[in-house]
């Protein structure tokens, strides 16, 4: 009796650990059903039907190397797939640049010939004057100045995806703490695909893509520490802008939309325009452009791809790091805490991207109030005492 009353027992607890683990990795990765309860608050509006599939191709059918020629206004006109080869092979920007350009204009001579009011002749052009479903000559001729290539990303967000699982399941407990929605910790896979490192032309670093203007305003940016580059205190940051959105524009859509096009622009739309369908529809005031328009439907559909790859089993998600933080007291050199914490300098700024090279250099101390993230003290450190 003793010995079945103790195989119930490693059966209970074994089924205690199954059921604990499957709690955890539903809040990295929760099931399908969850787009469900995602359009309540992040709504599939009718109008953003053909962008969201649109997106939806660029994150998970097309890669880096296929260019999608494109209307611009009306995304369900996709006139050519443009064949691309590697981007870091020798001489490929020239060769792309040349490959995309002859598509172009293969493209604007068709639109040419169709808004001169010839017939079809060939089955590519049969197939795009079937895109527009229009008798009106003049609309071909209007679409010319409308072509745009948009370069497929299926490549990208699959590593971004390998990347978000080291980080998704804490953002979403970030997100939660503020009373915010969860799901709002997929939209870096459309601001940076998950890369801590990211940095664009415009200035914007860091997972979430702050401005240096913007991250002054929730964050610590000087010439020691660009805190942009940290995941959690970035991620902080954006829901604290994400919340002042919301609060301000009462709609994820709109808050969202204003996370790219910014909260003060779109207290203006809203004024004019009065809700997103509007202003979507209609809406080309200022800085207000293909990006702003579409940002909200790139989230929609980043969300949708990711919560689809992520219930595909065996997914090679990176593992969560065990770290812990310390806030200074006082200014330190980098060299000292690495002997006081026993971390190799590797580890250590790999674990503190904060940083900038005048510390890491040790020209400068870490400065007072910074939280250094060090690896959590294993089981047998905290049973010595260490």
């Amino acid at each position: 009796m003793i010995d079945l009353h103790f195989h119930k027992q490693r059966f209970s607890l074994f089924i205690l650990a199954y059921l604990l683990v499957a709690l955890c990795w539903s809040l990295v990765w929760p099931p399908a059903s969850s787009l469900v309860l995602a359009a309540e608050k992040f709504p599939f509006y009718p109008c953003l039907k053909s962008n969201v599939k649109f997106w939806e191709n660029v994150y998970s059918r097309y890669s880096t190397r296929q260019g999608i020629l494109h209307d611009s206004e009306d995304l369900s006109r996709v006139y050519t797939i443009v064949d691309l080869v590697d981007w870091e092979s020798m001489d490929a920007t020239r060769i792309n640049n040349e490959r995309i350009e002859a598509v172009k204009k293969r493209i604007t001579g068709l639109l040419n010939r169709l808004g001169s009011g010839a017939p079809p002749r060939t089955e590519e052009e049969r197939r795009i004057a079937g895109l527009f479903q229009t008798k009106q000559h003049s609309v071909y001729l209007a679409a010319r100045e409308n072509i745009r290539l948009q370069l497929g990303q299926s490549d990208r967000f699959h590593e971004g995806m390998i990347r978000s699982g080291k980080y998704l399941a804490q953002f979403k407990r970030i997100f939660a703490a503020q009373g915010l929605p969860p799901e709002l910790a997929y939209l870096p896979h459309v601001e940076s695909s998950f890369n801590p490192k990211a940095y664009s032309k415009a200035g914007a670093a860091g997972l979430w893509q702050f401005t240096r203007s913007t991250g002054k305003e929730y964050m610590t940016v000087n010439e020691l520490v660009d805190e942009r580059y940290d995941p959690y205190i970035s991620t902080q940051a954006a829901a604290q802008l994400l919340k002042g959105n919301y609060e301000q524009l009462q709609t994820w859509p709109l808050a969202l939309t204003a996370y790219n096009y910014g909260r003060a622009g779109m207290l203006r739309a809203v004024k004019e325009m009065d809700g997103y369908e509007q202003i979507f529809r209609s809406y080309n005031q200022g800085a207000f452009k293909f990006a702003s328009r579409n940002f909200y439907s790139e989230f929609l559909a980043a969300m949708r791809v990711a919560i689809r790859l992520g219930n595909t089993p065996r997914f090679p998600f990176e593992r969560p790091e065990e770290t812990i933080t310390v806030r200074l007291t006082q200014d330190i050199s980098i060299g000292r805490l690495r002997t006081l914490h026993r971390i190799s300098n590797e580890q250590f700024i790999r674990l503190n991207p904060a940083l900038l090279q005048p510390v890491l250099r040790g020209e400068q101390a870490v400065p007072q109030g910074y939280q250094v993230r060090l690896p959590a003290p294993s089981r047998e450190k905290i049973r010595r005492g260490l």
